[in-house]
């Protein structure tokens, strides 16, 4: 991760504080598993810039944008480059406080605590993602107060306060206008740095497409690029929905084509089908068409 990070152009220093870091805190044989190895590199120099920096100086990151900015992409890239076992907690209802600190379980004949994901953070200096964090509860949100503020630490009701590991960070995201969200608190705001993601631009999108399908062609390689900004276009018009905008399943598709596929089937299952409005499957089959003829095989596709 580092030698891509030297690749995407990063300022020499923040790579050494980051390699001083990692020094710093030496990762346990039996925490490796619990490093990422995300299978996406997020490309943006300047927010790797401003989001390594942050961490550095011992802040919480909260991520904002809207969808396909990569936001838990870059999440999960942060802590493989950092060295740090990670653990994800995706907020929805029924995430109370028990669910992020632990609860009390019966093993051996006994009461024990098991440790939920804020504790093992705490415990191990680990980077804690906070996905959709303005999905929770407000009883889940306080859980997270004195952790993300100066005191570092955790109180666990009936057994001790437990200090956060210097190493121990924490990363947000959060989606506006997705059912279920709310504004986050003042309080849990003011505990967190604030990174807009930006959509990626043609030439990451070109880039990352390179990277990961490096047996596409050229010609189809462009045209998807384009598709995929005349969809997001067609999103920011409100002449389509932002189900379609959907950089998951664009990846998705290209990965049915190359297992052969016929391009229009592919696009179709991983990007047309995610809206269930027949009117607007035809508006975005239009679109595609116009751009990538439907019937093009793996053969037509890829250089074998």
């Amino acid at each position: 991760m580092l030698a891509f990070l030297e690749e995407e152009g990063i300022h020499p220093a923040l790579l050494r504080d980051i390699q001083a870091f990692r020094d710093r805190h030496p990762l346990a044989e039996e925490l490796r598993d619990r490093v990422p190895a995300p299978k996406f590199h997020y490309y943006g120099r300047e927010v790797w810039e401003n989001a390594a920096a942050a961490l550095l100086r011992g802040k919480n990151l909260l991520l904002t944008g809207g969808k396909a900015t990569g936001k838990n992409v870059l999440s999960e890239n942060l802590a493989m480059a950092f060295g740090r076992p990670a653990w994800n907690v995706s907020f929805h209802v029924s995430v109370d406080a028990a669910a992020l600190i632990g609860m009390d379980t019966f093993a051996d004949g006994r009461v024990v605590f098991r440790p939920g994901p804020i504790c093992q953070c705490a415990k191990f200096g680990g980077f804690g993602i906070l996905d959709e964090i303005n999905m929770a509860r407000n009883e889940a949100l306080a859980v997270l107060h004195s952790a993300l503020d100066f005191r570092r630490c955790l109180d666990v009701s009936g057994y001790d306060r437990l200090p956060m590991e210097d190493g121990t960070r924490f990363i947000a995201t959060m989606n506006y206008g997705y059912a279920g969200t709310r504004e986050l608190n003042e309080a849990l705001a003011s505990r967190f740095v604030v990174l807009q993601m930006p959509a990626i631009s043609p030439e990451n999108l070109d880039r990352l497409l390179s990277r990961h399908f490096p047996a596409l062609r050229k010609k189809p390689r462009q045209q998807l690029c384009q598709l995929f900004f005349e969809l997001q276009a067609k999103c920011e018009a409100g002449e389509i929905s932002t189900k379609a905008l959907d950089l998951r399943g664009l990846l998705d598709a290209l990965e049915l084509m190359e297992a052969g596929i016929p391009a229009g089937a592919a696009l179709d299952m991983g990007v047309t089908r995610k809206t269930f409005d027949r009117y607007e499957q035809d508006l975005i089959r239009d679109v595609m068409a116009a751009r990538i003829s439907p019937k093009l095989t793996r053969d037509q596709l890829f250089d074998r």
